[in-house]
């Protein structure tokens, strides 16, 4: 075992990314490290036994018991935050989510990052007008596409429609019905979300349940409930962060 001390340089054994431990994360499925690339930006890895390499060597992380030092002025994704600059041009990748609602919740919580990087986010208004919007797109080699996807499952018809869609796009997702699902239950003050019957608008029926009144009600409860990163559930930090990743790899 290696306890994880704010500033361990690892790498990660199944990915390669390389970074220096800067904070932690739980989850419902366990603990999870962040580590900081030499760029700045942040991704999690699951602490798994001999998941991580140091000098070559397979190790164990640990969280360590003391209280860490105070860390670095950070985004609210977890980045450590750049001097104020104006916002880079905007690059040919692009990241691709399915409504407003994801949209916002991405902005809020990456927007720093994404300006940094000069990422734009589009909505496609529906999963079902992603195939035109990558026609119109057109990906290619420095042009690549990241699409966010909500309740990626096996077998589910959101992973139907975002199969072979070729090298230049990647297709990272969540578990979540919805985006709002996403969002820690603690920070929006509720115990868990409730299950809505299938058939039932999700939005519409967790506001009945909720006693949140319209969707659009439910939704300002939701968006004021996201501070930064820790509001938000692992699956979702690791999917756009590694979107994030993927499409400023090129230039």
């Amino acid at each position: 075992m290696v306890v994880a001390e704010r500033g361990l340089v690892v790498e990660d054994a199944a990915s390669g990314y390389c970074g220096a431990v800067v904070g932690f994360e739980k989850s419902y499925d366990g603990l999870f490290v962040r580590l900081e690339d030499r760029r700045g930006a942040t991704r999690i890895f699951a602490m798994r036994p001999k998941a991580f390499l140091i000098d070559g060597k397979p190790v164990t992380l640990e969280r360590p018991k003391a209280a860490q030092p105070a860390a670095a002025a950070r985004t609210a994704s977890g980045s450590r935050a750049a001097p104020q600059s104006r916002a880079r041009v905007a690059r040919a990748s692009r990241l691709f989510v399915e409504g407003v609602h994801d949209a916002t919740l991405v902005e809020r919580v990456w927007g720093d990052d994404l300006r940094a990087e000069g990422v734009v986010v589009e909505s496609l208004d529906g999963l079902d007008n992603l195939g035109e919007a990558l026609a119109g797109f057109e990906p290619g080699p420095s042009r690549r596409a990241g699409i966010l996807v909500d309740h990626l499952v096996a077998g589910s018809k959101e992973q139907r429609l975002t199969t072979s869609l070729g090298e230049h796009v990647l297709v990272c997702g969540h578990p979540y019905i919805d985006v709002w699902e996403a969002v820690k239950p603690a920070s929006v003050r509720i115990k868990a979300w409730p299950t809505i019957p299938r058939g039932t608008d999700w939005k519409t029926g967790v506001c009945a349940e909720l006693g949140w009144g319209t969707p659009q009600d439910g939704w300002r409860r939701v968006l004021g409930g996201v501070r930064d990163f820790r509001d938000i559930e692992v699956p979702l930090l690791r999917s756009v962060e590694e979107l994030i990743d993927f499409v400023t790899a090129v230039e």
